[in-house]
Parts: C-alpha cells; structure tokens; sequence
C-alpha cells in the first residue's frame, strides 16, 4: 500500500526546507526568494 503527500504553501515559508528534513536529503534547493523551486521535487521515505 502506498501514500502519496504534497506539500503546499506560500512562497518563502519552509517547504522545501521541510521536504529536505523529512526525506533526510538535500534534494530541494532552498534559497532566499520567491519561486525557488519551480519543479516537483519527488522522493520515497518509510514511514514505520
């Protein structure tokens, strides 16, 4: 069984920041502007 999650925001709030922590990878470029990131960032963690 698979889950599938999204995270949404305004910009400039942690959600890159967020993804980088949970995935425990530096995957997502997290910068200091508005529009960072402009493509989906994808990753797989197990979730206990």
């Amino acid at each position: 069984m698979g889950l599938s999650i999204g995270l949404v925001g305004l910009p400039n709030v942690g959600k890159s920041t967020t993804f980088n922590a949970l995935t425990k990878a530096q995957n997502a470029e997290a910068a200091n502007y508005p529009f960072c990131t402009i493509e989906p960032n994808k990753a797989t963690v197990p979730v206990p």
